[in-house]
């Protein structure tokens, strides 16, 4: 990670974050801590989930946080890896499937853009 494109998450700056903010700051605390709470599904699996869907957003903040979590929780490295590779597939899955877009104008369809 570049400090010029994505400075590194300190200490100081979650603090600005909350001072600018505490009523959303500490809300969305309380909803991230439900959501990867234990539930129907173990934390493990919301952590590889968390980790695919990192991967997709491409943030590296979560990519970094959710991959330590995840390991944290008992995934191993090999289905990290393979969490991330699903989330491959599934980006480049949707160019695959809005091909059906560009294949409909070259076809005269109405589809707009």
């Amino acid at each position: 990670m570049t400090h010029e494109v994505f400075p590194p998450a300190t200490a100081a700056m979650s603090a600005r974050r909350k001072a600018l903010a505490p009523e959303t700051h500490d809300a969305f605390t309380a909803f991230s801590k439900q959501v990867f709470a234990e539930g129907a599904l173990p934390e493990v699996t919301k952590q590889l989930i968390a980790v695919a869907v990192a991967h997709t957003t491409q943030c590296p903040y979560c990519i970094r946080g959710h991959t330590k979590l995840a390991h944290q929780k008992g995934a191993s490295d090999e289905q990290i890896m393979e969490a991330i590779w699903v989330a491959a597939e599934m980006r480049a899955g949707g160019a695959y499937a809005h091909a059906a877009i560009a294949l409909d104008a070259l076809d005269g369809g109405t589809a707009s853009g």
